[in-house]
Order: structure tokens, then C-alpha cells, then sequence
């Protein structure tokens, strides 16, 4: 056993909070007391980053108009989602995407603005500040699961309606939605999956060895 590793109990907590994450639609209420929330939130923080640039921000959205204005944003994307669908539109309008109305808690996580100037393994790859917002979003979501709560992420929604809605500065960008709180139950497999939307594909079909497209 490598000396650095955790204990039998605690390397199966970590695998159980990954295999057990689900993107939540279902809340049902309730709230998220404020040192859980912190602890949350702690836990996004601390992420890692390019260049330790901590692009994220996030914004608690305590306001219930302002949480229903979302919700309206979010429910406007989802018309024009449906009609770029074709003839899966139908389908897809029978999807819940969002529970922004029930859930306990509403984070909006964008990408700071003057990220210019942030160029330390962003010269070649400029979206690596989007990569290490992701990796922030994916700590708080394994926590949330950690502590028996549910989160669903929500991208339906014009990045620059959000922005001005939420009072944005100039480069700064919301990439997520964020939905918190108690659930009724946690989905046994993807909701999509569950639904018959999409079909999980095996690893094998994702992993390479030297060259793109040689089976290992």
C-alpha cells in the first residue's frame, strides 16, 4: 500500500461520492444552513487552477424575484433549445432541465473579468480559465453529494442576459447556474438516461493508446 494513500473506508467514501453525483432536477425545498454552505463553497475554492489564477466568482442568489427572473431566462432558452432540435423538440420539452424554483439554494458561478492579462498556461490554451471553473463547480458538486445534498447545473440561458441581469462587469461571463438543496431521493443512473434521452458509452470507447483512435 503506497504510505500516501487513505484509509480502505476513505478511498471508498471518494469513489462513492464520484459514482453517486447526479446533475439534480428534483428538489423539494427546505434550506442549506450557512456553515454548510460555507463548507460548500470552501470546497470549490479550493480547486485547482491554471496558473493559480482562481478564476471562479460566484453569486448567492438570495432575492426571489431575482431567482424567478433567471428562472424566465433559463425558461426562454429552453423554447429556442427545442425548436433547434427538430424533431426531437417534443422530447425535449417533456425534459425538466432546471429546479430553480425549488431547490434550497441558487449560485451563479461565473468567470472573473480581466482575465487577459492571466496568461501563465493560458497562451496556447486561453479556455483553461473555463477548465479551472469546472474543476470548482465539480468540488462543490462531490461535496454537496459528501453531504447528502442534491446540485443540478443549468447552461440554458444567454450568457449575456444573465451577465447584465446580475450586474456584470465588461469580460466577465456566467457559465452555470447552480441548483442546491434537498432531494427527495438522488437518480439510480443520468436522469437523460433514465428519461431514454441519451445512453452512457463505456470508457473503452473514449481511451486511446499513442495515437488518436488506437484501442489500448
Amino acid at each position: 500500500m503506497n504510505e500516501h494513500a487513505f484509509s480502505e473506508a476513505e478511498r471508498a467514501a471518494v469513489y462513492r461520492a464520484i459514482g453517486e453525483r447526479r446533475d439534480m432536477r428534483h428538489f423539494i425545498g427546505g434550506d442549506v444552513a450557512p456553515a454548510l454552505l460555507a463548507r460548500l463553497l470552501a470546497a470549490a475554492h479550493q480547486a485547482p487552477s491554471v496558473g493559480l489564477m482562481q478564476p471562479w466568482r460566484f453569486i448567492r442568489i438570495s432575492q426571489r424575484d431575482l431567482r424567478l427572473r433567471i428562472q424566465a431566462l433559463v425558461e426562454e432558452e429552453r423554447i429556442r433549445t427545442a425548436e433547434a432540435l427538430g424533431e426531437r423538440s417534443d422530447a425535449f420539452m417533456r425534459l425538466k432541465v432546471e429546479g430553480i424554483g425549488e431547490c434550497a439554494e441558487v449560485l451563479v458561478a461565473a468567470l472573473m473579468d480581466k482575465r487577459e492579462p492571466h496568461i501563465f498556461g493560458r497562451r496556447t490554451l486561453p479556455e483553461m480559465d473555463l477548465a479551472s471553473m469546472a474543476c470548482a463547480i465539480q468540488n462543490l458538486w462531490l461535496a454537496a453529494r459528501a453531504e447528502g445534498l442534491g446540485m443540478g447545473w443549468v447552461s440554458l440561458f444567454d450568457p449575456q442576459a444573465l451577465g447584465e441581469l446580475l450586474g456584470m462587469p465588461t469580460g466577465a461571463k456566467p457559465v452555470a447556474v447552480l441548483c442546491l438543496g434537498p432531494v427527495a431521493k438522488f437518480y439510480e443512473a443520468p436522469m437523460l438516461a433514465l428519461e431514454d434521452w441519451a445512453r452512457e458509452r463505456p470508457l473503452s470507447e473514449m481511451l486511446y493508446e499513442n495515437q488518436w483512435g488506437e484501442r489500448p
